[in-house]
């Protein structure tokens, strides 16, 4: 698809003199004024270019410019005006993020240039982004694989919560639900640089000495180093690091945040992950919930806190939508999606895998490399969620 180009101008002759000399060149779309042309790009986008007269009445490039940043966030945008002068043209460049700033009237050659490099400006971004969205979401699956590995518990307690995490953000509109996500998902990645007699008494809840304490303590900051280096992943690392820290500004990191200058989505994962605790542990919903009121405003966010709960019903740790239902399969009938329904372990009782975990296909070459050594502990029970039918599918063509 030819990427379009957006003219927004409150003279609608001049709009059309851009459409006489440059529609042949360019695909064009125009829009007299600010409030139409946001119309536009919310219902008629998205457009590659906005090119915008600056001096307008009622809502002037500037403030066009800086409100449709949140709409088009990736177009280029370039200014046009009658009165270049020196102020005007700095705070077009500082909030509206101007890629060219052009004398009007343009010469129409001169403005199809500017057009051509703003085009290429866009193909240039675009192929960045892709890449570099392709190199974040490899690097996710690669960390979530180690954690499944190495901890396995911890992956699908991850798992869990981002299905959680997924449901409370789309509930109280927070941004950007990927990142929440990544939080989520990848908030325990720290333990995997513990040693493994430490990880089992986290997950037995055994009894740690002050030493011990001490390095669970520091675990956020480990998980936040470890995803802070790769690309866009500095907002969830920040995450990753306040998920522990209390809405009154107690407990790690210890710093000057509190409230709400603690990340948001650190307040609720926080949230998330005690009462994930609680409920896991036998709580019902309710008698969760009186406990963790009593703590408002001191351990949580008192306004996330009601959320969570009138958002996300009983069964956090299902979601609400297990029915029940389970199957027992070989490992040559697994695949990916599946989720199990019992812990899995070897016959020497080592945990391979959590309840709760999704399968993917690298968890499912490790099974069945353990499988060939004859040491996993059988049945492996998966559980039903429109995914029984895959697997009775799987094994029936074995």
């Amino acid at each position: 698809m030819t990427p379009r180009i957006l003219f927004v101008d409150d003279d609608e002759n001049i709009l059309a003199g851009f459409q006489r000399y440059l529609r042949k060149r360019f695909n064009l779309d125009t829009a007299v004024g600010g409030a139409a042309a946001l119309e536009k790009i919310k219902f008629g986008g998205p457009y590659a270019v906005l090119v915008v007269d600056m001096q307008m009445p009622g809502m002037d490039g500037v403030e066009f410019m800086e409100r449709a940043s949140l709409l088009a966030p990736h177009a280029v945008r370039m200014m046009l005006t009658g009165n270049a002068d020196q102020d005007s043209a700095v705070e077009a460049i500082n909030r509206g993020q101007i890629f060219r700033f052009l004398s009007k009237p343009c010469p129409p050659d001169d403005l199809a240039a500017a057009l051509e490099l703003a085009l290429e400006r866009f193909s240039m971004l675009e192929n960045e982004r892709a890449l570099l969205e392709g190199t974040v979401i490899g690097c996710v699956k690669i960390l979530s694989e180690v954690l499944g590995t190495v901890v396995p518990a911890a992956l699908g307690h991850g798992q869990r919560l981002r299905e959680a995490m997924r449901r409370f953000a789309r509930a109280i509109h927070a941004q950007p639900l990927w990142e929440l996500e990544v939080a989520a998902l990848l908030g325990s990645i720290g333990y995997t640089l513990i040693p493994p007699q430490l990880q089992e008494k986290v997950r037995t809840a055994g009894r740690l000495s002050s030493e011990e304490e001490r390095i669970i303590r520091r675990l956020p900051k480990v998980g936040h180093d470890l995803l802070e280096g790769i690309p866009r992943l500095a907002g969830a690392a920040k995450i990753v690091l306040y998920q522990n820290k209390s809405f009154d500004g107690r407990g790690y990191p210890d710093d000057v945040l509190a409230g709400e200058f603690i990340p948001l989505g650190a307040r609720m994962l926080r949230i998330l992950n005690d009462r994930f605790k609680l409920e896991t542990d036998g709580m019902g919903h309710a008698t969760a919930k009186r406990s963790m009121q009593e703590q408002a405003g001191r351990a949580y966010d008192p306004v996330l806190l009601e959320a969570c709960f009138s958002s996300l019903g009983p069964l956090l740790e299902g979601g609400g939508t297990d029915d029940g239902r389970s199957l027992a399969v070989p490992v040559h009938a697994l695949v990916p999606g599946m989720v199990l329904r019992a812990k899995l372990e070897t016959t020497a009782g080592v945990l391979l895998l959590g309840e709760g975990n999704v399968l993917n296909q690298s968890m499912i070459e490790r099974l069945r490399n353990y499988e060939e050594l004859g040491v996993i502990k059988h049945p492996i029970v998966i559980r039903s969620e429109g995914l029984v039918e895959a697997a009775a599918a799987a094994f029936a063509g074995q």
